[in-house]
């Protein structure tokens, strides 16, 4: 008969089943990336920037929820170790009493039957004693027999949890070289872009016998500017959304960096996060998860200190300020700004964590 687990046991199996799922999705979001080609203009360079930026960004917050999922199997596997080890001292322990009431019977320091039949006063007195000693025996057995399912159960949970901090690892691992891969292939068309834009200056000048100008092409990684603020302060409905809106304010002119939640440097998720807990609520570092969070709600309803999300699924997120702004961590190679929210070119989704 197979050997039920503690409640802890079943938890860590669930919790390991969850991660199952999550590797799928993760994984099988993550986006094929082609080696770096040979753009012929500046033009399709810059658009190379730009489709690996925000392939980029699509990883990182998949990254993001492999590093929320790997520190929580991590911390169940540490728990089933604990609980393993306290099953195996209680296994002992109860192992120990049974060895130490046979040493007694033996060394008749202890009331065994053929005693007690020789000492009992009566038949009833004696099957009285042999009762008693019958009992003990069946509750040692039981203690025993609990200690053992118990170090059995507790061995699987940690089995199982350690195998889902493996996975969770693998993932991580796995999301991480994609990152590093975008990453190097956004350097190499930065670098295009560059030397190209260089080369089409000279051309022109040398077909028109124009001078050089000495301003360079803005690069289409940085090709939405910071859009004009609002007049006046951007005033939010409730104290948490204010605080929230005030700090994301304050973080602009700082620089996307992948997997970062401030104070130096920020990706999406992270501005969000980090203006929030400001506000005293704590948000997962992952623009899909903080999509879910709170009530949904228009366009039209939405609010100074609400959340947009944009893509399906969410891999971007910022702060509305409302008149058709936001302030978000846009992509590699930019900084934290107020943009339109239909500056990312994918319809925005709102919902409320705060008022």
């Amino acid at each position: 008969m197979a050997t039920p687990l503690r409640p802890s046991a079943r938890r860590t199996r669930r919790a390991g089943l969850a991660l199952v799922g999550t590797v799928g999705i993760l994984l099988a979001a993550v986006p094929a990336s082609a080696e770096p080609g040979a753009p012929a203009t500046s033009a399709e360079a810059a658009q190379l920037v730009a489709e690996r930026g925000h392939q980029l960004e699509v990883v990182t917050e998949q990254f993001n929820e492999a590093r929320d999922a790997l520190a929580t199997q991590q911390a169940a596997a540490t728990a089933a170790a604990a609980e393993l080890e306290k099953a195996t001292a209680a296994l002992a322990q109860a192992q120990e009493s049974v060895r130490g009431i046979a040493r007694s019977a033996y060394t008749g320091d202890s009331v065994g039957g053929f005693h007690a039949l020789l000492t009992s006063g009566s038949a009833e007195e004696f099957v009285t004693r042999v009762a008693t000693l019958e009992t003990i025996a069946g509750h040692q057995a039981v203690v025993l027999d609990q200690a053992a399912q118990a170090g059995v159960a507790a061995a699987q949970a940690q089995a199982t949890a350690q195998q889902a901090a493996t996975d969770a690892q693998a993932t991580f691992d796995r999301v991480s070289g994609q990152q590093a891969e975008l990453e190097q292939q956004i350097a190499d068309y930065r670098a295009q872009y560059d030397r190209l834009s260089a080369e089409e200056r000279q051309a022109v000048l040398a077909s028109h016998g124009a001078p050089e100008e000495s301003a360079e092409p803005e690069r289409a990684s940085r090709d939405e500017r910071e859009a004009p603020a609002a007049a006046g302060p951007v005033v939010a409905d409730s104290a948490a959304a204010q605080t929230a809106v005030d700090i994301a304010m304050a973080q602009r002119g700082k620089p996307y960096v992948w997997a970062a939640s401030g104070p130096g440097s920020f990706d999406c998720s992270g501005l969000v996060q980090f203006a929030y807990r400001a506000a005293g609520l704590s948000l997962p570092h992952s623009s899909r998860s903080q999509s879910s969070m709170g009530t949904q709600v228009s366009r039209g309803e939405a609010r100074a200190g609400d959340l947009v999300a944009f893509y399906s699924p969410v891999s971007h997120i910022g702060i509305y300020l409302g008149n058709g702004q936001m302030v978000h961590a846009p992509t590699s190679g930019d900084v934290v700004k107020v943009a339109s929210v239909d500056s990312m070119g994918a319809t925005p989704k709102f919902n409320r964590i705060a008022g």
